[in-house]
């Protein structure tokens, strides 16, 4: 139980601004026999739910636009609406990639209705992992 609460604990916080990665994690379980999927539920659910808390970061900070600390100049933020603007909430589907915590603060500044933001990051991340899943077990030969 400690070892699932551990993936699931990696894979929440690899979807936050904490710099952590849950694939060594992952894979390092999978290889031990641990059963494949499994692994792909619980690191789904933990990298979605900490999308989650990054999108609640991004509507916090959405609402201190005007204060001299925002991140973004007003300049860059302008880039990053047009950018959202032009490709929309499909974007999300790249929450998984190294930038991705970017695309998930960035939405949550621009007010993505949040069962959309779930449906698709969801989608998402499970994907990520049912690859990293597959690729492991033709690695690992489980």
């Amino acid at each position: 139980m400690i070892a699932l609460s551990g993936l699931f604990l990696a894979a929440f916080l690899a979807a936050t601004p904490v710099p952590f990665q849950s694939e060594v994690v992952f894979l390092g379980m999978q290889a031990a026999g641990w059963e494949t999927g499994l692994l792909v539920i619980l690191a789904s659910i933990g990298n979605t739910l900490g999308s989650c808390v990054t999108y609640a970061l991004g509507r916090w900070l959405g609402d201190r636009r005007d204060h001299r600390w925002f991140p973004l100049r007003p300049d860059q933020m302008a880039r990053a609406e047009g950018w959202f603007g032009r490709w929309g909430v499909w974007t999300l589907l790249l929450s998984w990639a190294p930038f991705g915590d970017t695309i998930v603060a960035l939405s949550g500044v621009l007010r993505v209705p949040f069962p959309l933001f779930v449906g698709i990051v969801a989608l998402a991340k499970t994907g990520r992992y049912v690859a990293l899943g597959w690729l492991g077990a033709a690695a690992f030969g489980v």
